[in-house]
């Protein structure tokens, strides 16, 4: 078999994973720690269907985006509906908002989300096409001290985590009117240099001109450096926003940057963008982890109400991946102390309802009830590592009794089941 070709064997699709059990601690931190900050601070988890409406995602994630133009995952179903693997969460957020009547809620209404999405994109490291993210959103207040609570919050939660050396990258992009004017500046601009850009970026400065300022090209990076920077062609309202932004977050002395390129990849965002960027111990940047801004116009794209809403949007596997670098988090299991051994089937259903009385308190069992040989089952006992083994066989199962032997002296003493549990605790404590 060439290395071109694929093999017939039933494999994981490209770009996607299984999650492994040495891998689910990392994954259960960061959705316990995010749900743990998230919640302190008022946010109510919602999880929306994994599959909506494609109209949803064209309509809120924006036509003339990469998502919608090459990276959904959409289906046609039997009665002919269009569905989409949710590409991201905040138009499913925005759709829920308005469908369960949040609107008549006290506002802001705060929610959290945390699951994978699906984006058709080339399989790379880090970058997957199922990936897990951590959501913030918050629907119905303009006030600038929610942009800085959304940020603050990832903040808190990545150095809960562990990830201490952080810097938020911020940017406003105005609203619709400053956008408006902006781009036409922006546009003359680009079209002097447009011999120079990519072609990916040739595309853009026809559909969205603004994604040219975040290409990661080298040639279309030194060019977007030298355009108009929007933060200079803000309308006075917009201005004095961001002025707000950036004062509350000198209050809280968080660190940040002015960045005049970031603009974000999606059609809704308004005024605040940010991503938040880990450094390492040099101070170099080595990926962003989270990032988001303000959406004031996307509920407005599915109905008349004109609701405005910030939120952003956590890579789950990126910063794990830093925790398994820094090894923030072990994945190591404990494992059980205690082995239960039996023989024959009446000491089978007698394991299995004792192993119940075992999980209530609170002690770790490990069992073999499918196996016969008491002889095997006391080696796996013995490859565990365990201080003590049950053993309860035919005779010990018709008088209630259970054997417990300590692994390590070989001694064993013989009590009734329904003290089992309570004797093997003073035993482990004593170790």
């Amino acid at each position: 078999m060439t290395g071109k070709q694929r093999s017939n064997k039933i494999q994981v699709p490209q770009g996607m994973f299984d999650i492994l059990p040495e891998d689910q601690p990392f994954y259960q931190k960061v959705y316990e720690v995010g749900k743990k900050i998230a919640s302190f601070y008022g946010f109510k988890e919602i999880t929306p269907p994994i599959l909506e409406s494609t109209e949803l995602f064209e309509k809120g994630t924006g036509e003339a985006t990469e998502i919608v133009e090459k990276q959904m995952y959409s289906l046609k179903t039997k009665g002919g509906d269009s569905l989409t693997l949710r590409p991201e969460f905040t138009p499913s957020l925005a759709r829920a908002y308005l469908e369960q009547g949040m609107i008549s809620l006290p506002q802001p209404v705060k929610m959290f989300s945390f699951g994978p999405v699906f984006r058709h994109e080339k399989p790379q490291a880090g970058r997957y096409r199922q990936f897990y993210q951590l959501n913030l959103e918050a629907f119905g207040s303009r006030h600038p001290i929610v942009d800085v609570e959304i940020i603050y919050i990832f903040y808190n939660i990545l150095q809960s985590l562990g990830i201490k050396k952080l810097i938020i990258e911020l940017n406003s992009i105005g609203d619709k009117e400053c956008i408006g004017d902006y781009k036409k500046l922006l546009v003359r601009y680009l079209k002097k240099n447009e011999s120079r850009l990519c072609p990916d970026c040739k595309r853009r400065l026809k559909t969205n001109p603004l994604r040219i300022m975040d290409c990661k090209q080298e040639r279309c990076k030194q060019i977007a450096a030298g355009a108009p920077q929007i933060i200079d062609h803000l309308c006075k309202e917009c201005h004095n926003h961001f002025k707000k932004v950036l004062e509350f977050l000198d209050e809280l002395g968080l660190p940040y940057n002015l960045n005049p390129c970031l603009v974000r990849g999606l059609d809704y965002y308004t005024r605040t963008v940010f991503e938040i960027i880990a450094e390492d111990e040099l101070g170099r940047q080595i990926g962003s982890l989270v990032g988001g801004g303000r959406y004031d116009n996307l509920v407005k794209l599915f109905s008349r109400k004109n609701i405005p809403a910030c939120g952003g949007a956590a890579g789950v596997e990126r910063i794990i991946s830093i925790m398994k670098e820094r090894r923030l988090v072990t994945a190591e299991v404990q494992p059980p102390r205690v082995f239960l051994a039996q023989l024959g089937d009446a000491a089978k259903i007698k394991s299995l309802k004792l192993m119940e009385d075992f999980r209530k308190a609170g002690i770790l069992v490990a069992a073999s009830l499918d196996k016969d040989s008491l002889s095997a089952q006391l080696k796996n006992a013995d490859k565990l590592k365990a201080s003590h083994s049950l053993i309860i066989g035919e005779e010990e199962a018709s008088r209630d009794m259970v054997i417990i032997r300590d692994m390590v002296n070989g001694r064993q003493t013989t009590v009734r089941t329904d003290k089992v549990a309570g004797e093997l605790k003073k035993k482990l404590k004593q170790q």
